[in-house]
């Protein structure tokens, strides 16, 4: 079997904590170093659930436009009690 390198990972600078309505979720927001690839995004919660889109985002700023279109659509409180796949 082949060796596959590893590669570092460019995070988001819109990537971190958001808080709402007393709710903080991880906000990550990131893709492989020095690429052109578009931009992966996922939600983890205080309790360590998971949301992740999966479609990515061309830029970053996409891709926290989505999460905060989720957020405005549903809630932040909606992360924690339903983590699922966008």
């Amino acid at each position: 079997m082949a060796d596959i390198p590893e590669q570092e990972i460019e995070d988001s600078p819109l990537a971190g904590s958001v808080t709402r309505d007393g709710v903080t979720v991880q906000v990550h927001i990131y893709r492989f170093a020095d690429t052109a690839d578009e931009w992966t995004l996922e939600v983890v919660d205080h309790e360590g659930g998971h949301t992740a889109w999966t479609g990515t985002f061309a830029n970053d700023e996409d891709a926290f436009e989505a999460f905060e279109h989720a957020v405005a659509k549903d809630g932040i409180r909606w992360f924690v009690e339903q983590p699922v796949e966008h």
